[in-house]
């Protein structure tokens, strides 16, 4: 029974993070936009405050400003706030500081300290597959300005690497390699939709030393009729995928076509997926057909690994997005006020991907396991003073 139960401690116990890795060695790079006179808390402290707050499940500026209020001392000193020198009491900021602190960051910088944060502490070792992808926060909209809109790179790990806001009257286009100029890219795979199969971006990939996956729709009719006409029904299986889930029965299957030539910058292979769907409360069958290119050489990668690469782009989907919206109501929120929107949305990136280093699935369930101590959020920022 000794030996069971040993069994089953180990298989419930969490994945090692990154020692001595702790949120404090990453928000120095942020810059402090207060006024220096005056300065009551420490920027550090704010922000590790907010971050902790955000991993109990808090969704709004009010549940954050609650949150710190209701901290023990012990827990505010760990986060950076002074005590009084006379009194030895911790005294918190009134939430309109945190809101006007948070409204005023730069969110540039504190999407790349959260985004080196998340992946100093994700495995090492491994291929990096990054998928590209945005998305509207849509109760950020107002009677002038539309809905802000994220551009957003995640490893396969679940980690928002960085994050850029696009420009009002633009799109996502633009905003690509700015957004990927700040991670080292040598060796990854990009993922992305058809908008960005652009070949300025594909010059950029290549130029970084990376290589992409990019879907091919008709809005290229060109390249896409010269894929299409493959002759794909006398080409050979790479690989095939049976899954049951979600009442639907799914078959993938993959094809890749090498080429010495095509129109489009350092592409080496075309693919093809067929994604067979059957509904198994309706009955339905959907049949899609799908084509891509990549700059993987034929070798590089095997089947298998190129159709994990394709599927696991919607986790930027399923991953994050989703549960930005489900699980902390994202599009719900009515939080409009100059940077808020982007820096709430980079908050809610941390502690997603936070949670699921440490082994959470349920991300809704891992909220409220956090919030029943307060030892457990500060742990997760690694920090232990």
């Amino acid at each position: 029974m000794s030996c069971a139960l040993d069994q089953l401690a180990r298989a419930n116990r969490t994945p090692p993070l990154a020692a001595a890795v702790d949120l404090f060695q990453f928000l120095a790079i942020v810059p402090d936009p207060r006024d220096p006179r005056g300065l009551r808390y420490p920027l550090a402290a704010l922000l590790s405050a907010a971050s902790a707050a955000v991993l109990t499940g808090a969704r709004s500026l009010a549940a954050i400003g609650e949150w710190i209020t209701d901290a023990p001392r012990w827990a505010l000193r760990a986060l950076g706030f002074p005590p009084d020198p006379l009194t030895g009491s911790v005294p918190v900021p009134h939430p309109g500081t945190v809101r006007r602190l948070l409204a005023r960051l730069d969110g540039d910088t504190f999407d790349r300290a959260v985004g080196s944060f998340l992946a100093t502490r994700s495995p090492a070792g491994e291929r990096r597959v990054i998928a590209v992808d945005g998305k509207a926060v849509r109760g950020s909209r107002t009677r002038d300005r539309p809905a802000v809109t994220l551009l957003a790179a995640m490893d396969q790990h679940g980690n928002v690497l960085v994050q850029r806001q696009i420009a009002d009257k633009s799109n996502e286009i633009p905003a690509f390699a700015p957004l990927l100029d700040t991670i080292d890219l040598n060796g990854a795979v990009i993922t992305a939709d058809a908008l960005h199969t652009q070949h300025d971006h594909a010059r950029y990939l290549r130029g970084r030393g990376a290589h992409y996956i990019s879907v091919v729709k008709p809005n290229h009719p060109t390249l896409h009729d010269r894929i299409r006409c493959l002759p794909w029904t006398e080409i050979s299986l790479d690989h095939i995928e049976r899954t049951r889930a979600h009442h639907r029965h799914e078959i993938r299957r993959l094809k890749t076509a090498a080429f010495r030539h095509i129109a489009y910058p350092g592409a080496r292979q075309a693919l093809q997926v067929v994604r067979w769907r059957r509904d198994l409360t309706a009955g339905k069958l959907t049949i899609e057909r799908v084509y891509l290119v990549t700059s993987l050489k034929p070798g590089e990668a095997s089947g298998a690994q190129i159709a994990s690469w394709i599927r696991g782009h919607w986790g930027i989907e399923n991953k994050i997005h989703h549960v930005r919206d489900r699980t902390f109501r994202e599009d719900d929120s009515k939080v409009r006020t100059d940077g808020l929107p982007r820096i709430m949305a980079s908050l809610r990136n941390l502690a997603i991907g936070l949670h699921r280093q440490m082994g959470h699935r349920n991300i809704a369930a891992a909220l409220r396991h956090t919030a029943r101590d307060y030892r457990r959020p500060l742990t997760a920022l690694g920090i232990t003073g």
